[in-house]
């Protein structure tokens, strides 16, 4: 869950895990630890028709989840662009 300041851009004040409630250190507008910005909008053969569902999980409440998982997550390592 996100709380924005209201200025012609949208600047990130707050963000929480929606799983655990944990406040995530939010710096000038950057989310200064890992998190899952999760967005959906569920379609005609979902019995979620029409809804668009958004949630950030911090990344201990991502690692609880993808643990209970079938299949493993696909895992590949990527270098930053300078």
């Amino acid at each position: 869950m996100r709380k924005y300041e209201e200025k012609r851009e949208e600047h990130v004040m707050e963000v929480y895990c929606n799983c655990c409630g944990k406040k995530l250190l939010v710096k000038d507008g950057v989310i200064m630890e890992g998190v899952l910005p999760v967005t959906v909008s569920w379609g005609y053969f979902s019995e979620k028709d029409g809804e668009k569902h958004t949630f950030d999980l911090c990344e201990n409440c991502y690692d609880k989840w993808i643990a209970g998982f079938q299949l493993p997550v696909e895992k590949k390592t990527e270098n930053e662009m300078l």
